[in-house]
């Protein structure tokens, strides 16, 4: 193994190539990769090897050695399949967060050290800091926490983040696109992509129909007593705090507050119905210390988009931990990951059941 050579996932986007740049800079030899994850029989029509083209020319263009990767296989079984067994038990998973824990810094790792790389780099917001007194991989927050991504890095292992790094995890997005345009990157005015990357439209329904060739039967809409009050086009197709869509007429605003694949029944309800104080998850990925032995105040983050909220972590047998927050919230979603904090730092993550 090389100490100075770092392979960089590059995704043909203006934060990777900046990311190649940056440690460039700081003198490692770099080796860029791209992974093409979805092919034609994932993506359809939507499919375009554009990324993998732009990248391998920012590659290029700073002098590094670029391959391409078949991540395809990897990715259907890891991430897909995954995303479809969820959906069809009810849960609403986060494939992105999958992604980063069994492709980019699994599957993807892997090939970096059989290329003799010491590690990865890779385009994400966020920090990594070994602990001088306990020697553990703690990831914090990014320096941008419009841009912070430590949410979806929270389930990397600990000999996953001895081997990462975050270069952009300093820099203001702001940053990285003036370093971008001042190196004439091809990339630097690339939009962001916001959505799940086999899924460009955002239609999980047609996607989970068109992929596994199911025809979803119909059911009945219950009230919170149990009462028929209409028909569903598949329980699949509903999501926890979902309003819009029901096509339900009940003289005030409903709700989806819970679903029953086994009987096919969504029962809706006011949004009241919806809060509540706690969690349990499983599937824990602790950071600063191997298993939680006793409760500890943070702060939960339970979806990508939820403002982390005061709360206290017990721990209960069998893996489990239990989240109660101070407050009452919203839309408590099995399948979803919770993160959390302590300031800037990771604590852990677990997924919601």
């Amino acid at each position: 193994m090389d100490e100075k050579k770092i392979c960089v996932a590059m995704s043909g986007g203006v934060d990777s190539s900046v990311a190649a740049y940056l440690m460039l800079q700081e003198g490692y030899t770099c080796v860029g990769v791209t992974a093409k994850l979805c092919d034609r029989s994932l993506l359809a029509d939507a499919y375009s090897e554009q990324y993998i083209d732009d990248a391998k020319r920012v590659a290029a263009n700073l002098g590094m050695d670029f391959y391409p990767i078949d991540g395809v296989e990897p990715f259907k079984k890891a991430v897909v399949d995954d995303f479809i067994v969820s959906y069809e038990a009810g849960l609403t998973p986060n494939p992105c967060f999958v992604c980063n824990r069994h492709i980019k810094f699994s599957y993807l790792l892997d090939k970096a050290l059989e290329m003799g790389c010491r590690g990865i780099a890779t385009g994400h917001y966020a920090r990594v800091h070994q602990d001088e007194t306990t020697g553990r991989y703690l990831l914090f927050k990014a320096k941008d926490e419009a841009k912070d991504q430590s949410y979806f890095l929270a389930g990397l292992t600990q000999e996953q983040l001895s081997k990462v790094y975050f270069p952009l995890g300093e820099f203001t997005k702001t940053q990285i696109r003036e370093i971008a345009e001042t190196q004439g990157f091809l990339t630097a005015k690339k939009k962001d992509s916001q959505d799940i990357c086999f899924i460009p439209d955002g239609d999980f329904v047609s996607f989970i129909r068109r992929y596994t060739g199911k025809t979803y039967p119909c059911g009945a809409f219950l009230d919170p007593e149990g009462n028929t009050v209409g028909n569903h086009n598949g329980a699949i197709a509903y999501t926890l705090g979902q309003r819009k869509g029901l096509g339900l007429a009940m003289g005030t605003p409903v709700y989806v507050c819970s679903k029953n694949m086994a009987e096919n029944t969504v029962t809706v309800g006011p949004e009241e119905a919806l809060f509540s104080d706690t969690l349990v998850a499983n599937d824990w990925n602790w950071l600063p210390f191997p298993s939680l032995n006793e409760p500890i105040r943070v702060m939960a983050k339970a979806r990508y988009r939820h403002i982390p909220q005061p709360a206290t972590v017990y721990p209960m047998e069998n893996g489990l931990a239990k989240v109660v927050f101070d407050t009452p919230q919203r839309a408590l979603t099995p399948g979803q990951t919770v993160v959390l904090y302590d300031g800037d730092m990771v604590v852990g993550s677990g997924t919601i059941r």
